[in-house]
């Protein structure tokens, strides 16, 4: 779908999250082409923790080139036991590697069923944010080519998957993301938030404090128990 006032770029959609690295690839991408966040809830425990960041970050990102957070549901529940970390909200300790917190076919899920959506909304392009180093199969460059190609068959809707944010650290974001003027302070990188507040205690939580550290930012997070 064109846009009025950028007649060069269709409109993206970006998988949203509210995360650190899915609002600053909004920011980035909402430079060069009008933007439809897209928040797709499976029915884990952190959902509306992550949708509530990502409204109120969203909202500091406004414009008419930014649309409102499109909210889809394709409920996973019925696929990963009730004892699942990710379903009761008990996630792995905090010096645990990213292998230990894959949930199996998240990739798969979410560009499907965004894919549906810019089907029907004549959108023709999808950005998610993994980053360098993801050890997930469903995040390389082959699977996203691989499941673009598939969607636009299956769809009959040409769709290209894009990774923009694959060769940059977390550190590269929060810098990014302070050049674009994004409210890191109020997105939401945690897998047991606790009324809003980052738990201290996930891996999630981890990775987020060393990469300020490392891009030299002063942190304004949440934490609960203070920086």
């Amino acid at each position: 779908m064109l846009v009025e006032g950028f007649p060069e770029r269709q409109e993206t959609a970006v998988l949203c999250s509210g995360g650190l690295d899915s609002i600053v690839l909004v920011a980035d991408e909402a430079r060069r082409a009008p933007i439809q966040p897209v928040y797709v809830s499976v029915g884990l425990a952190w959902e509306r923790a992550e949708r509530d960041s990502a409204r109120r970050a969203l909202a500091r990102l406004a414009g008419d080139h930014i649309r409102p957070l499109a909210l889809l549901r394709f409920d996973m529940r019925d696929l990963y036991p009730a004892t699942h970390w990710a379903i009761r909200g008990v996630p792995p300790a905090y010096d645990t590697p990213d292998e230990d917190v894959y949930v199996p076919g998240r990739n798969v899920t979410l560009l499907s069923k965004a894919a549906v959506f810019c089907a029907l909304r004549g959108i023709h392009r999808i950005a998610i944010g993994p980053l360098a180093g993801n050890p997930f199969p469903d995040a390389t460059h082959d699977f996203f080519a691989a499941i673009g190609r598939a969607l636009s068959l299956g769809l009959a809707h040409h769709i290209d998957v894009v990774a923009p944010f694959v060769a940059l650290g977390k550190a590269d974001v929060i810098r990014l993301g302070l050049e674009l003027g994004v409210p890191l302070e109020l997105t939401l990188s945690c897998m047991d938030p606790q009324q809003g507040r980052h738990c201290s205690r996930c891996s999630k939580c981890r990775e987020r404090r060393h990469a300020f550290r490392d891009a030299g930012v002063i942190d304004r997070t949440d934490y609960v128990g203070g920086t």
